[in-house]
This record gives structure tokens, sequence and C-alpha cells, in this order.
């Protein structure tokens, strides 16, 4: 169930501070069509049921998930944008940080919450998030700057009526025959298929925490007769800005603050919009609408919606409320592609090289002595790049295919300097956040189609990190990569802990050593693919 804050919660939960908030999950199959007119499927969720319970806590408490694995396959959970300092080995990234979860087993994640804002949890093995493995999570700030008077949150997802197995199959199917939007899907809000009611009173200030649990599509939010005033981007405060609408890519989250009108004489609609102009038009599902009611009276009538806004979401023109641009002491570039393999099969890749799982999980390759300090001992298909502590990296994503590309990197977020194209020789249409202002930070931004994005972080958080696409398709297609992140500092700071070593030993994977778990420059059966065929620019 989803919830609604008004002060006296706000208050309540300022003084209950440093709690331990526990969550016993079974991770189950449940078939449902989610309330949908569409086919049921076999899900994934928690304790037999959809959607999967919000969870809510207080900085400075610790999360504790206690796990049960019900499944027929191993299972993660990832707290998305948890920066998981000294405790990467928690942050769920199979074969990455940690081995999953293996079926019929436990396993308790604990985690200190040194952050706020709005975040959420989801599966990150075997695209279980796009079967319905995934939740809110929102951490309140005792001493947040920007108070209101009560509180909304709306989390969207894509519902769609086959498995990812299934989907999967059709996108590597190499006869052309499988069309992976066949069985499109529709849209969830708060895990249900219509829009909640916001109750608004005269002259008060509400947060709406707007969440993007999408496997695929973006979506937009506006509210007819009232503006947004941006406030949170993906956990980090930002200097407000005023907007009419709002744009998520998958992964992303914002909070806005909206006030509401001095009188109770009109109620009015807000629009939830799934779209994707990189998605081929479906009549009633790319693009598709929610329309929800802002209720002032239950006697007041509606105002007209009239023309419903639409626009980009463009970090160059927002600030972060503290922190300076940082300057940058390397760059790395990013092609996000797409190739073939000789087979026929199309992947993603970044730079041309398609990720696979190591056999050795990365954080124990990055902890066993001087082979941590080489790219080479995390395998072929890993991507590795290790990074020195403190230094600062400017990288630079292209997007080169026909679909946009939403880039999440674990472990951090990084400040968005650039935007621009990559055919504009010019600079005519080149966005930079200007000299001396305070970037806009955020943990996944979305690179459209022919564009390329500019963005920098710190590795000042020693650990093993993924960064990929959040299109669920893509990140099982191979756009992945992996930096190991000061690992002469992660041998000082970070003791992996026994149920993480259990849970690989159960399932026969190596705790030590290269990729392969060999501990000299043996890389025998190591995951290896071919180099892909690239395919030609602007291509699908």
């Amino acid at each position: 169930m989803y919830f609604v804050y008004g002060i006296a919660c706000l208050a309540l939960l300022s003084v209950a501070h440093g709690k331990r908030v526990v969550e016993n999950w079974d991770v189950t199959y449940v078939t449902s069509n989610r309330g949908l007119n569409q086919t049921a499927k076999r899900g994934i969720s928690v304790n037999g049921k959809f959607p999967m319970p919000v969870v809510e806590a207080t900085m400075g408490d610790t999360l504790v998930l206690n796990i049960h694995n019900s499944l027929d396959q191993p299972t993660t959970l990832h707290t998305h944008g948890m920066f998981q300092r000294n405790t990467t080995y928690y942050d769920g990234a199979a074969m990455t940080t940690e081995c999953a979860i293996a079926p019929g087993t436990n396993f308790t994640y604990e985690i200190n919450l040194e952050q706020s804002g709005t975040y959420w949890i989801h599966g990150h093995k075997n695209s279980q998030n796009f079967d319905g493995l995934r939740t809110p999570f929102v951490i309140k700030d005792p001493n947040d700057p920007y108070k209101s008077d009560g509180e909304y949150l709306l989390a969207v997802e894509d519902w769609w009526p086959v498995t990812f197995a299934t989907t999967f199959a059709a996108l590597t199917d190499v006869t052309g025959q499988s069309n992976p939007f066949a069985d499109p899907p529709n849209m969830l809000i708060n895990g249900a298929p219509t829009a909640p009611k916001l109750d608004f009173e005269p002259g008060k200030t509400y947060r709406i925490r707007l969440v993007s649990m999408m496997s695929l599509p973006l979506y937009e939010f506006a509210i007819d007769g009232h503006d947004l005033q941006i406030i949170e981007v993906d956990g980090e405060y930002t200097k407000p800005k005023t907007v009419k609408v709002v744009r998520l890519a998958p992964a992303q989250r914002v909070s806005v603050l909206v006030t509401a009108k001095a009188s109770k004489k009109n109620n009015y609609h807000y629009h939830v919009t799934m779209f994707g102009d990189f998605l081929p038009p479906i009549p009633g599902v790319f693009p598709s609408m929610q329309n929800g009611t802002i209720s002032y009276s239950a006697n007041s009538p509606f105002v007209a919606t009239g023309t419903i806004p639409s626009e980009i979401f463009d970090e160059t023109t927002m600030q972060a409320l503290s922190g300076a641009e940082l300057v940058p002491d390397r760059g790395l570039y990013f092609n996000a592609t797409s190739g073939f393999l000789p087979s026929g099969v199309n992947y993603e890749s970044f730079n041309l090289v398609t990720y696979r799982d190591p056999i050795t999980p990365s954080i124990f390759t990055a902890l066993d002595g001087n082979l941590g300090l080489n790219p080479i001992s995390y395998g072929p298909q890993t991507n590795a790049h290790v990074l020195k502590y403190g230094e600062v990296i400017e990288m630079l994503f292209w997007s080169a295919t026909q679909l946009s590309h939403p880039l999440h990197l674990h472990g951090h977020t990084f400040q968005v300097i650039e935007r621009g194209l990559i055919n504009d020789t010019t600079s005519a249409l080149k966005r930079r956040v200007p000299k001396g202002a305070c970037p806009l930070k955020r943990d996944t931004v979305l690179v459209p189609t022919g564009e390329y994005v500019v963005v920098r972080f710190k590795a000042d958080n020693p650990g093993v990190w993924l960064m990929h696409c959040h299109f669920d398709w893509h990140m099982a297609l191979g756009l992945d990569m992996v930096f190991v992140e000061a690992p002469t500092e992660m041998r000082q700071r970070i003791k992996v802990p026994q149920s993480v070593i259990d849970q690989c030993r159960r399932q026969g994977f190596p705790t030590s050593g290269n990729v392969v778990g060999n501990n000299a420059y043996n890389y025998d059966n190591a995951p290896n693919l071919p180099h892909l065929l690239l395919d030609s620019p602007l291509s699908a």
C-alpha cells in the first residue's frame, strides 16, 4: 500500500532516528494480470502478493532485509541509489559484488542509511525487475531544507503480459520472425491500473515523490493549472526550479513541491503519460495516459484540461543545492552501441564489449592482492576499469543506436556537465552547465539516440560498482561494465561477511583469484565472446 504523510506523521518520523527497519521478505512467484485488461503472467514479488510493500525509513536508520528465496532460480535485491560505503557486498549486483541468493536459502542485507531522498529496491538477477520484483524506498531527512504540509508518492511501472524469458527469446531470435512488442505493456501507478486521488487543502504545500520503476518506457507527470517546483533528483537536493511537466526515464526519481490553490472552488486533473519516442507507436499503449484527480472538494467542478505539456528533462538548466563543478583527472569514453555475433544475434555493448558475468565475483578478485590492480584479472567480458582512490573521472556517453539509454552508476551520483548532438559540428545545440554553477547530481542519466552526455564523479567510495543501461532489455543484452574503485583501499576497509562467502560456496563459485578463480595469469574457460560485428550507425 502507498501512503500519504501529513505534518504529524513527518514530525513523528523525525524523532524516530537510528532505529532498525526490518523487512521480512519471501521472494515468490505470483501469477496475476495486476488488475489490467491483459493476460495474466507469472511474475515475481514478495510474500505471495502484488504490489511489494513500500519501504520507509529515516536517515541514520539501518535497513535490514531478511530474504528467503522461494524461486527456482537465484535472486538478489539492489537498493538503487545507496552508496553502500564499505558494504559494497550488499549492493545486490550478482557476480559483481556478491553471489546471488540460491533457491531455497536465506540471506540478510544490512544497510546503514547515510542518505535521504527518494529511491527504490529491485531485483538485480535474471531481469527479475521486469517481472515485478520492485518497490519504492523513501528515506526521510529530519533536517530536510524543503518543508511541506503533506506528501504523496507516485510510483509508475510498465506491466508486460509475458515474462522476461519470453521477451529475451524474441530479442535474440535470429530468424527475424519474433516481435518483442507483440504483447505490449500497460501502466500501473502505485501498483494499481488507475491513478489515485490526491487530496489538496487550499494554501498548503505538498511534496510529490515521483519514481520510475519502468523497465523500458519513459513517463511524464503534469497537473492542470499548477506549477511543479523540482527540489530533489535521484536522492540529491536541488536548487528549486519551476516547471510545468517532469519527464523520467527508467530508474530516475524526482520530488516536486506543489502549492495548492487558495480556494476549493475547482478540482483539477493530473496526467501520467507513458511513452517513448524510440518505441514503435501502438494505439493505447505507446503513448498512453492515466488521468488522476487533484481533489479540493467532492462538490467542486473540474477545470477543463487544455494542452498537456511535454518537454525533455535538461539537467544542464538545473543546479545542485551545493557542490562545485569537479575538475577531471582523466576521461573515459563509452559508446553505447549494438552489434552482431557471427550467429546473427544482436547484442548491446559499451565500446563493442558485451558484458558477461565472471565466474569469480569481481569483489573477490579486487580483494586478492595484486590481481585486483590489473583490469585483465576480471576477464574480457567484464569490461573492468580500475580507478585510483580520489581521482575525478569524466565520462562521455554516446548513444549510437535508435534506442535511448538510461545509464546508471552504482555506488555514486555524478555531475551532469554537458549535453549535445553527436553530429552538431557547430556546437549550436550544445547545452553546458554555466561556469561557477553547482552541477546537478544524479545516479541515472538518459542518453537519447544520436546524443552525447558528459558526466563527472569522484572515485572516493572504494568498492566494485556496476554501470549499466536501465532498460532491462539492454542490460540483459550486455550493456554493462564494471568499475573497480581503489582496490588497495578496498583491502584496508572491506571485509566480506561469511554469509556472502557461504552463498558463493554453496553454488560452486570461487571466492578468490581472477575471473575463473586462478591465482596466476591463467584465464582458461573465462566467459569470452568474439568481437561484435559493428552494426550501422543509428541502427536498432
